[in-house]
């Protein structure tokens, strides 16, 4: 378990701290709303860049939760994995990359598309 300082972190101009830390932060706790359900996955690559979701991030994905248009998910197409944005509506099922460089991944008839969970965060480390 992780100190939690009782102060919130202003992203714009700087202020005067006075945060104690009061209580611990178990990161799982925070991330983790089912641990039956949820499994971590490494990212690799850059496709969900625009999503914030960068090469080497750790996806925490929940298998409980029913995938609804617009989630980030962990699909299986074709058995293979990959994180896009799912695009659902009028009998038509797509896969978004967040990353203009990528088209999106239409599913032609053979396609096999299981959507293995939703992912519901993330956790980046920066270099130093």
């Amino acid at each position: 378990m992780l100190p939690l300082l009782q102060y919130r972190i202003p992203a714009g101009f700087p202020s005067p701290a006075e945060g104690y830390a009061e209580k611990g932060l178990d990161i799982n706790d925070y991330l983790v709303r089912n641990k039956a359900s949820t499994y971590f996955f490494r990212v690799v690559g850059d496709s969900m860049v625009g999503a914030r979701i960068h090469d080497g991030d750790m996806l925490v994905v929940d298998r409980s939760i029913k995938p609804k248009h617009g989630h980030i998910v962990l699909a299986v197409i074709n058995n293979e994995y990959t994180v896009k944005r799912l695009y659902a509506g009028n009998g038509v099922i797509e896969l978004h990359a967040e990353n203009p460089a990528y088209p999106p991944i239409r599913l032609r008839e053979n396609d096999e598309l299981r959507v293995w969970g939703v992912v519901v965060g993330t956790v980046a480390r920066f270099i130093v």
